[in-house]
């Protein structure tokens, strides 16, 4: 069972839904993979600390020209679409940071002289912060523009099967996109405000194109959550979960603690969302 925690913005609540989720489960005798998958601003090893077991960089593929060989045609610049390169008076230039790494211009060069060579732009770290518990950690090294090689490179290393929690990137760009596709199920994490029914409206058209079921869980509730629930209702969507509005949460995540700990109501909270997504996930 893969589930995906995502909200159309950032600050609903999706890494406390993430680390108490998998906190819960473990608690309960469960084993959870727990992936990182907001790589500009990973922050789940602020919950779940030590254990660390390892560190693998994420490089991607990108020209590099051999100038002895180059006749300046100007074919590779012309084939790039994200002005990678530029050709000009005897000489051409390589812009690292706008390639897409698609190989392109390596293949319609007649003179063969451009070969791709790795350029980092992140890391993968694992670690097992307690029993139950595995924790994979996708960082975008600072300056990258593209999250999506360091996410899939977390995704790829997931496991086939078992629980795995997938925290994703707040929005519904692409870095959503890539870290949602292929999940079970994805819970959308929301405030029961107007900015927070306009963002989940997104999240969820979003996931309805790709065809993934979702349920929602809200954040902060204080009982009076109809803005979000009459939506729900109207949309067929399932509010699978709710979180109260308590200065205590609060209070423990900005000390780096997991809710559950706080409030013993709250890991009956998140077991039963997990239950409810897997039910949400068998339906055809």
């Amino acid at each position: 069972m893969r589930i995906a925690i995502a909200s159309g913005k950032g600050g609903t609540g999706k890494t406390t839904v993430a680390s108490n989720m998998a906190l819960a489960l473990a608690n309960a005798g469960s084993c959870v993979t727990l992936a990182d998958c907001d790589v500009e601003e990973p922050n789940l090893y602020l919950f779940l600390p030590g254990g660390e077991m390892g560190v693998e960089e994420v490089s991607v593929s990108v020209p590099a020209i051999d100038k002895p060989r180059c006749t300046y045609c100007g074919k590779c610049a012309d084939f790039c679409k994200f002005n990678a390169i530029s050709v000009f008076l005897g000489n051409a230039l390589i812009f690292p940071g706008l390639c897409h790494s698609c190989g392109g211009c390596s293949l319609i060069c007649p003179e063969s002289a451009i070969k791709e060579v790795p350029r980092r732009v992140g890391i993968v770290k694992r670690s097992k912060p307690r029993d139950g518990v595995e924790l994979i950690t996708g960082v975008l090294d600072g300056g990258e523009n593209s999250s999506v090689p360091v996410i899939n490179a977390v995704k790829r290393g997931l496991p086939d099967s078992g629980i795995v929690i997938i925290d994703c990137a707040p929005g519904t760009s692409c870095n959503m996109v890539s870290a949602v596709r292929g999940c079970d199920y994805c819970m959308l994490v929301t405030e029961p405000t107007p900015f927070g029914l306009h963002d989940l409206s997104l999240a969820r058209d979003v996931l309805v194109k790709m065809g993934i079921p979702c349920g929602v869980v809200i954040n902060k509730s204080v009982g009076e959550d109809g803005i979000i629930e009459g939506y729900c209702s109207a949309q067929g969507l399932q509010v699978i979960g709710k979180i109260p509005y308590d200065e205590a949460i609060a209070r423990a995540y900005s000390m780096g603690k997991a809710a559950l700990y706080e409030d013993s109501n709250l890991a009956r909270v998140f077991s039963c969302a997990y239950e409810k997504a897997l039910k949400g996930a068998e339906k055809p």
